[in-house]
């Protein structure tokens, strides 16, 4: 029987079999699966921005990577919690607000003139000091609010979350921190950040400064004396390479901790925490550490990610749309797998948030109608280009209905998402590769 693909002359196989046989080693390798998706994003990035020059094609390359890669980070460290163990934390962008002002406050100059001061200590101790912030409130919240369930839960971390959003927000909070201890947090005007050191990187003081040996060798290949790319989006692809490393990085922590004895003993608590406790395992403990830890993770993905926009403020960015994203992310990818979790950040920072504001954008621009001032003029008037005038003007509202549907059409068709599917070895060391199963004991 034919299986479908033919042979050359010589008894290679043809195009099409080594094609599908790339395919299919692409979609078992995690790390193709990624890389594969991150082409396919860059091949419909370079189709609607091909006609604007090449800046605009690499810079929403940049923009398109630098979403996917911090959801990535925040879905990895709320799988540590919701797809390990169970924990329903919707507090989220509390603790990412957290980590963020806390390093701000640590970094920042003590000089007043320039904005809510600060402790003017080096940016490793304000990112060690946010992780540990956001961990202590976590550890705080956590040895009440562990001892309640699922729904109970998910209450308290995102009462704590508002909290956070709105101490941070109050003026009068601002005034107390300045009178009591000198730093301030800018209330509801926000926060000015350090600036992103990756720049030095490139240039000797900063964006204004002259190239260093790295920024004269980077600049000459693919900046103005070469391909003729902006300055300022290379330097944001050098931010986003330490993006990419962290993210290898919490995606190897969280492999590592998965397949340890205490991963295991996460996943029976998810499964069945009567069961565990039964074991001797102490339920609570382990449930406060996993919880604490993932608060410091989302402490960190805060730090890089907001901590690099210059500045940041509480509203609008750490409302609760916030985690909202980070949970649709990690049911996209699949609760408890941690390829999933990067997958489903990329995919729904670029394909479902980005994405429809970037296609509207584009056909836009090719529509030669006029906008109907309603819904229901746009649908009077059996027009369909009238109609998708109106839809490309209005693509805000209508993408939390596309996004509505899209979630809807996941937990009807693959509810464990994309690799949620995949089945864990409950060992660190995978039995089945032994020989003789139990008679090499003997």
């Amino acid at each position: 029987m034919s299986d479908g693909s033919s042979a050359t002359p010589d008894g290679g196989k043809a195009p099409d079999s080594a094609t599908a046989a790339l395919i299919d080693a692409a979609r078992r390798s995690d790390l193709g699966l990624v890389l594969g998706t991150l082409l396919l994003i860059y091949a419909a990035a370079t189709v609607l921005t091909f006609t604007s020059g090449l800046n605009s094609v690499v810079g929403l390359m940049r923009t398109l990577t630098f979403l996917g890669l911090v959801y990535a980070l925040s879905a990895l460290a709320l799988n540590l919690q919701w797809g390990y163990a169970g924990l329903f934390n919707i507090g989220v962008a509390g603790f990412m607000a957290l980590g963020v002002y806390t390093m701000g406050i640590v970094v920042r100059s003590p000089d007043p003139a320039f904005g809510p001061p600060g402790f003017g200590l080096p940016l490793p101790v304000g990112i060690v000091a946010g992780m540990g912030m956001a961990a202590i409130v976590g550890l705080v919240a956590a040895l009440p609010a562990l001892r309640l369930k699922a729904d109970y839960l998910a209450i308290v971390t995102l009462g704590i979350s508002e909290i956070v959003r709105l101490f941070l927000q109050s003026s009068a909070f601002d005034t107390f921190l300045r009178e009591s201890i000198g730093v301030g947090t800018g209330g509801g005007r926000g926060m000015g950040m350090p600036d992103n050191p990756v720049r030095d990187l490139f240039l000797v003081a900063g964006q204004s400064g002259s190239p260093t040996p790295l920024g004269d060798l980077v600049f000459g290949i693919f900046g103005e004396g070469g391909l003729g790319i902006s300055h300022s989006i290379l330097i944001d692809w050098g931010y986003i390479a330490v993006l990419a490393a962290f993210v290898i990085g919490f995606y190897v922590l969280l492999e590592r901790l998965g397949r340890s004895p205490f991963g295991r003993t996460l996943k029976a608590i998810r499964e069945d925490e009567l069961v565990a406790n039964s074991l001797g395992k102490n339920v609570d403990l382990i449930k406060i550490k996993v919880f604490v830890i993932g608060c410091a993770l989302m402490g960190l993905a805060g730090i890089l990610w907001f901590g690099s926009q210059g500045n940041v403020s509480p509203t609008p960015q750490f409302m609760p749309l916030l985690t909202f994203y980070v949970f649709v992310a990690v049911i996209i990818g699949g609760s408890g797998s941690n390829t999933g979790a990067v997958l489903g950040g990329i995919v729904f920072a670029t394909v479902l948030f980005e994405g429809p504001r970037r296609v509207g954008s584009a056909v836009r621009d090719v529509i030669d109608a006029e906008t109907p001032s309603s819904f229901a003029d746009a649908v009077v008037s059996l027009d369909p280009t009238a109609f998708l005038a109106y839809a490309t003007d209005n693509i805000a509202p209508l993408q939390f209905v596309f996004l509505g549907f899209i979630l809807v059409f996941i937990m009807h068709r693959r509810p464990d998402g994309l690799l949620g599917d995949r089945i864990e070895t409950a060992a660190a060391v995978d039995l089945s590769e032994r020989p003789h199963g139990g008679d090499a004991d003997e």
